[in-house]
């Protein structure tokens, strides 16, 4: 049966990580939210019910029976079973707002659903970029076990140190691991096939390291921290997000973080993530146009795909860097920097489309990956519209 992602309730509240993408399509834990209801369900066929100018890039739903589903929040096996229970015009309700529905796509309308059910379970709902980052403890012990059960890691080579229970630490066939320290007592360690944690690296749990990517020599990582596929991580990291494709390889510290796909942070970038009167954190809404409060103490950057930072590069707790944006004048730039922003000051001439495309076509390049007329599209539509 087809899956279908549906956006309308969340895209906008995840903006700048979902100007490039559905909410399924982010990452947070070892998985993004399609790939871990994919193994849930067991389920390869998806597409997604999103922004008109994304559907070139991410399948538009076939008009046929499917289930459709909210993707942002992680099941319990209760629900997990409600959800495969559902029969045709049948929903589930989650604190008023639908969950997941069987209902058929070529007649797209909540007026097929005949029967909706409340689920009384807490459930944990990712709502909000800043929530990806809190929540991300949880998230990676869920897919932990989803993504480990029955199966057998490979072994921690000696001549690291350990701390822990070494079934809380799972390394995938090709994995590299020398004369580092892993801790497992605070959480769960995930690394992906053919990753890498050089000589010299501190892990504390829970982390996530993705396929291909590589903690660089004398990294300190402190959880809960995800590094999606094909990135490369150094300096001091703690409780960061990164979807994948992205480099901040030297000294410098990141904190309390999301960021996107192609993002590159030059030497001893550093992103604050406590202000100094220790007073809970603003963070820009794209949907109010406002900013709001988070509610924590903690929160440092979340930054849209296919940006960049200069080397000593200081950003202020709380700040919102969109896509393409370059930044690498003097001062801390505003906790806002728009879309295209050359230079990452307030009213900075728009780094122009054209060369978005070289730059992003070099960098994607550099993974064997290329910049293709639909993300071209993408990024034109963010360009004249945002």
């Amino acid at each position: 049966m087809q899956l279908v992602f549906s956006d309308a309730q969340y895209w906008e509240d995840f903006l700048p990580l979902t100007f490039t993408r559905p909410v399924a399509a982010m990452r947070c834990g070892i998985l993004t939210f399609s790939e871990r209801w994919q193994k849930i369900l067991e389920n390869t066929e998806i597409s997604y019910f999103t922004e008109n100018y994304l559907q070139t890039k991410f399948k538009d739903p076939e008009e046929k029976e499917s289930l459709f589903l909210v993707p942002n929040f992680l099941p319990t096996e209760t629900v997990i079973q409600q959800i495969k229970d559902l029969k045709q015009g049948e929903a589930l309700v989650y604190e008023d707002e639908l969950v997941a529905a069987r209902i058929n796509m070529k007649d797209f309308s909540l007026n097929q659903i005949e029967k909706m059910t409340d689920i009384k379970e807490k459930l944990t709902f990712f709502k909000r970029p800043a929530d990806l980052f809190t929540y991300n403890h949880l998230a990676i012990d869920f897919d932990f076990d989803l993504l480990t059960a029955g199966r057998i890691s490979q072994e921690l080579s000696s001549t690291n140190g350990f701390l822990g229970d070494k079934k809380d630490l799972f390394i995938e066939e090709g994995a590299q691991i020398e004369f580092s320290t892993i801790n497992t007592k605070t959480g769960k360690i995930y690394i992906g096939k053919n990753a890498e944690v050089m000589e010299g690296c501190n892990l504390r749990g829970p982390i996530s390291l993705g396929e291909d990517s590589k903690f660089n020599l004398g990294s300190k990582i402190y959880g809960a921290t995800t590094i999606g596929p094909h990135c490369k991580v150094g300096g001091e990291v703690n409780n960061i997000i990164i979807f994948g494709y992205s480099s901040k390889g030297h000294e410098g510290f990141v904190g309390n973080s999301v960021i996107g796909e192609w993002c590159n942070f030059g030497a001893d970038t550093n992103s604050s993530n406590l202000k100094n009167n220790y007073s809970q954190v603003k963070l820009w809404n794209y949907r109010t146009k406002a900013f709001e409060d988070t509610g924590l103490q903690f929160a440092g950057l979340i930054m849209g795909d296919h940006s960049k930072t200069a080397i000593n590069t200081q950003l202020n707790t709380g700040t919102v860097i969109g896509v393409a944006s370059n930044i690498f004048k003097p001062g801390f730039p505003p906790n806002l920097v728009e879309n295209f922003s050359w230079g990452g000051c307030k009213d900075d001439e728009r780094f122009k489309l054209d060369k978005a495309y070289e730059v992003a076509e070099r960098a994607m390049a550099r993974r064997k990956v290329a910049l293709t007329d639909d993300d071209k599209a993408i990024l034109k539509y963010i360009f004249d519209t945002y």
